[in-house]
């Protein structure tokens, strides 16, 4: 991009991520459910179980993940910390029996939630942070690969658990991860920062369509897959706008297509939304 387009679209970048700052969008984001704890390593969990259901349609999706978070109360890591295994997957079939959420069934989110359980314990119980961080000549992404093979092996090979365990190193854009990994690290609303070790330069944009087609729409990406290369064009291409805080535009951009204001055609109003006269939409 040239250097005045750069200027003008970083311009209207921060007037759409103005615009986003609301209950609206908020309420429409699964970002929303963790939100409602008090304690940061409940809102690890909650963010664990949330953003890998993150996918479908957004209102019926946010109902499902809330009502499988409603047995664990308001303080879920002491739900989960103090029950073995067995109790937990007997309980939750229990309380949440005939729960499923498109690719994912209870057994699936019962294995989800032991697999964050054995990883906290891992740790000593200080969340997972440090089984994602790059270290020993690896990379934040080796370090996911890393951790993904590994789940892989010890998880059951259920379709919701697979679709759970992209390989970012393999190509796959890992939306969920990614989202996942923004909550944790990124400190700008409407994110939590809860996590002090990992470096949010190696934070990649959660990929979804919205943010693909509207990242080809203004220049952003020149991709025609929303894959992992897609995903490092954007990021790469947001930081020459903030290179210490780039992923603090994904959230506006994603509600801009969520929302439904931007549907990828031509209509009136168009010429209310910021990225006007930057998009390439004919």
């Amino acid at each position: 991009m040239k250097t005045n387009n750069n200027i003008g679209l970083k311009k209207a970048l921060d007037v759409l991520c103005d615009q986003y700052k609301s209950c609206e969008a908020l309420e429409a984001d699964p970002i929303s459910i963790p939100l409602g704890y008090k304690n940061a390593i409940d809102k690890e969990f909650s963010s664990w179980v949330a953003a890998h259901l993150a996918y479908g349609r957004v209102a019926p999706m946010i109902r499902a993940i809330r009502h499988f978070m409603e047995p664990f109360g308001s303080e879920p890591v002491a739900w989960v910390r103090g029950r073995t295994e067995q109790i937990i997957c007997k309980e939750i079939c229990l309380l949440l029996n005939g729960w499923v959420w498109r690719f994912h069934t209870l057994e699936d989110m019962a294995n989800w939630i032991l697999a964050w359980k054995r990883m906290d314990e891992a740790t000593g119980n200080r969340g997972i942070e440090s089984l994602l961080l790059p270290c020993k000549g690896m990379t934040a992404d080796q370090s996911l690969s890393v951790l993904v093979q590994t789940l892989r092996q010890s998880l059951p090979k259920t379709s919701g658990i697979r679709f759970n365990l992209p390989d970012p190193i393999k190509g796959a854009a890992s939306k969920r991860w990614r989202l996942f990994l923004r909550w944790m690290v990124r400190k700008g609303w409407p994110d939590f920062g809860i996590w002090e070790k990992y470096p949010p330069s190696e934070l990649i944009i959660p990929l979804d369509t919205h943010v693909h087609r509207i990242s080809k729409q203004v220049g952003l990406c020149t991709r025609s897959s929303p894959d992992a290369k897609a995903a490092r064009q954007i990021t790469e291409a947001l930081k020459i706008f903030d290179p210490t805080d780039p992923l603090k535009y994904d959230f506006a951009i994603a509600h801009l297509g969520i929302l439904r204001d931007c549907n990828g055609k031509r209509r009136k109003t168009c010429k209310e939304c910021s990225l006007f006269a930057l998009c390439q939409t004919r």
